[in-house]
């Protein structure tokens, strides 16, 4: 059986990758879905960092703890906040206040593998959200703790480079 880099086995749809493309094309036609776009991203790259930048890490790290901390309206809050500074007609520039609370990301890899991994979400009818959004919210909140608690020391698992 195919395993991702993540150390995750493929499921139904493939390696994480090809969860990680499905979920995208999907919130695409789901704004509902969308809400969780973030959360997404930042699962996706904090489990296989080889496919991130490594520069945006660090802030991928924090945004999934306040999301986990505050929630989902929060962090829809601090989008909203963030992208009315990055207007062009603002100088106010990016604020990391907000997220200056929260742990750096450490220096050594996640350990792995995750106890939840894009290649292990439910996919049925050709979608993610097939019993509900408050359900599909729990799965993506579910990745989220996972994903922070192998990056944090002393995480599950051996260290594992995605």
């Amino acid at each position: 059986m195919p395993v991702c880099d993540c150390g995750a086995p493929a499921g139904p749809l493939g390696v994480c990758a090809d969860y990680y493309n499905a979920v995208l094309a999907e919130e695409q036609l789901d704004p509902e879905m969308y809400r969780w776009h973030a959360i997404v991203v930042c699962v996706y790259l904090l489990q296989h960092p080889s496919r991130g930048h490594e520069k945006y890490l660090d802030g991928q790290f924090r945004y999934l703890q306040f999301y986990v901390d505050k929630g989902l309206d929060a962090l829809q809050r601090l989008r909203n906040h963030q992208v009315a500074r990055n207007n062009h007609r603002s100088r106010a520039g990016y604020d990391l206040t907000p997220l200056a609370a929260y742990e750096p990301l450490p220096p050594a890899a996640p350990a792995g593998p995750f106890r939840a991994a894009f290649a292990g979400l439910p996919h049925e009818n050709d979608s993610f959200v097939f019993d509900g959004h408050e359900a599909y919210g729990q799965r993506m909140h579910t990745l989220a703790e996972a994903t922070l608690e192998s990056w944090k020391p002393g995480g599950p698992g051996t260290p594992n480079r995605g």
